[in-house]
């Protein structure tokens, strides 16, 4: 079982990325309790992209908890900041690690 990536990256429909951060005190936690996961970054890219990047124990870890972000945190405020129509979500193997 590899170790997974999954990046999330969207623009915000309203607010700003420090906003988008504290809405996330919810999804923070939820994360904290879900198998295999190991860290969270939140980016923004100069052209004001948000790239939300989280580090898996595998793929299926990732998958699953995808799911219940949508389902299990319907009501978190952090949906409402993000425009769902630029959403574009990936979990992968890693296949390279150096440290």
């Amino acid at each position: 079982m590899s170790e997974a990536v999954e990046i999330t990256s969207f623009r915000l429909a309203r607010g700003t990325c420090a906003e988008f951060i504290a809405a996330n005190a919810d999804v923070d936690a939820w994360l904290r309790r879900q198998p295999g996961f190991r860290s969270r970054r939140i980016c923004e890219r100069g052209d004001g992209l948000i790239v939300d990047m989280l580090i898996w124990a595998s793929v299926a870890d990732g998958e699953a908890a995808a799911g219940g972000v949508m389902t299990e945190l319907a009501d978190s405020p952090v949906h409402a900041l993000i425009d769902q129509g630029t959403v574009s979500w990936s979990v992968s193997p890693v296949r390279h690690t150096v440290r």
